[in-house]
């Protein structure tokens, strides 16, 4: 899932894949909230599952991934 979020966020948001750790934040990287509810719409759409953030602290590549992966299973 955390390959898929780079993938994404160098496709979308045209960062360069380098510069995503697992430890970066989106606001580091430049994401802002508009950009963070874009890119959960179209997982939710790609991946077929809800994806409510409402009441998470979310902050880095790998805690989004680790949330994903959490709702896959």
């Amino acid at each position: 899932m955390y390959e898929k979020l780079v993938n994404y966020a160098a496709r979308q948001l045209e960062l360069d894949p380098a510069d995503i750790k697992p430890e970066s934040t989106f606001e580091s990287l430049g994401i802002d909230s508009l950009d963070i509810v874009e890119m959960i719409m179209d997982l939710e759409s790609e991946l077929g599952v809800e994806l409510d953030m409402e009441d998470q602290k979310i902050t880095t590549f790998q805690e989004l991934a680790d949330f994903i992966e959490s709702k896959l299973n």
